[in-house]
């Protein structure tokens, strides 16, 4: 235990002082006549009854002094362990990601419904990370920004609907609002990771473009391709991933691209991402002072209206 301000116990011998400094004022008159019932009937019992007040007062004063001096003892919490990593998921909401494609426990589900599922995994599991989450379709919007809260923004993806961005897919807009989030973090590791399975129909910007102004300002992109087929072996088909332009931004923001074409791929990738962006080492305990001058302040209290009420009549 130690004082927060320990020079305040200074404060202790000033009633003494005061009495020692301060004249005491004559009587020119004669005293108030003190009912005989408002004390002791002998004069041990008025003595012992000032004795017994003077001490409370006494010990009120050394109380709040003691108060003021501000007690308190050094605790230890466990501290949220913190990476330095700041992480946003960029999820494509296009049209495309309703297409039902993807087994999950042996039932057949749409793409964005499987990465649903492998990305809130991935983001519950990643404590000491700040992690954001952009949608995108035909525009781009912050539904989460970073948060150590990674509960809550698993509970966002989990949430997550085709529509409410439109239904293109605008993957340079996404990256764009992304990288313009990590701008103004300080944590010394910003990545991105895009989970798409289209192509980009809506961008203002070439995508790869986007993923080079990220990569200028430090960021990594790491890229999903989602589906079972790619322009590059099957050009026709009408849901197709574009895997080179999302192998191209990760290639232009030091990051990798990933192929998915089953929920097994997906549990891959968080695997391999787990690799790539480890999860933080704890950090050292926090130390912390906790006040104590509460206690002795509620104490000094209790004694003071212990000495206001010690003259209440005595019975006779």
């Amino acid at each position: 235990m130690s004082l927060a301000a320990p020079y305040l116990l200074a404060l202790l011998p000033l009633p003494l002082l005061l009495r020692w400094l301060l004249p005491v004022k004559g009587q020119n008159r004669m005293a108030l006549l003190v009912p005989e019932y408002l004390f002791p009937p002998d004069a041990a019992g008025r003595q012992a009854w000032r004795q017994g007040t003077s001490l409370t007062l006494v010990a009120a004063w050394v109380l709040l002094v003691a108060a003021l001096a501000g007690p308190q003892v050094e605790r230890v919490a466990s501290a949220v362990p913190a990476s330095g990593r700041d992480i946003i998921l960029t999820l494509d909401l296009s049209g495309s990601m309703e297409k039902e494609d993807f087994l999950l426990d042996g039932q057949p589900v749409s793409r964005l419904e499987a990465v649903k599922r492998t990305a809130a995994n991935f983001v519950a599991n990643r404590t000491g990370d700040r992690i954001g989450l952009v949608i995108f379709g035909a525009r781009a919007y912050v539904a989460a920004p970073p948060s150590f809260d990674v509960a809550a923004v698993a509970e966002t993806i989990e949430e997550a609907q085709i529509g409410i961005s439109g239904r293109g897919t605008a993957i340079s807009d996404g990256l764009g609002l992304a990288t313009r989030r990590l701008l103004t973090s300080d944590a010394p590791s910003r990545v991105i990771i895009l989970l798409s399975d289209g192509v980009d129909t809506s961008g203002s910007v070439p995508a790869a473009d986007a993923a080079r102004l990220a990569a200028g300002h430090g960021i990594r992109i790491h890229s999903i391709a989602l589906g079972p087929d790619d322009l590059e072996t099957q050009p026709a088909s009408r849901d197709a991933v574009d895997v080179a332009t999302l192998r191209a931004i990760a290639d232009a923001a030091n990051g990798q691209m990933f192929r998915v074409r089953t929920t097994g791929d997906l549990d891959a990738v968080a695997e391999a991402l787990d690799q790539l962006e480890p999860n933080p080492a704890d950090r050292p305990p926090l130390r912390y002072w906790q006040p104590l001058w509460f206690w002795p302040a509620a104490v000094a209290a209790l004694l003071l209206v212990l000495a206001l009420f010690r003259g209440r009549p005595w019975k006779t």
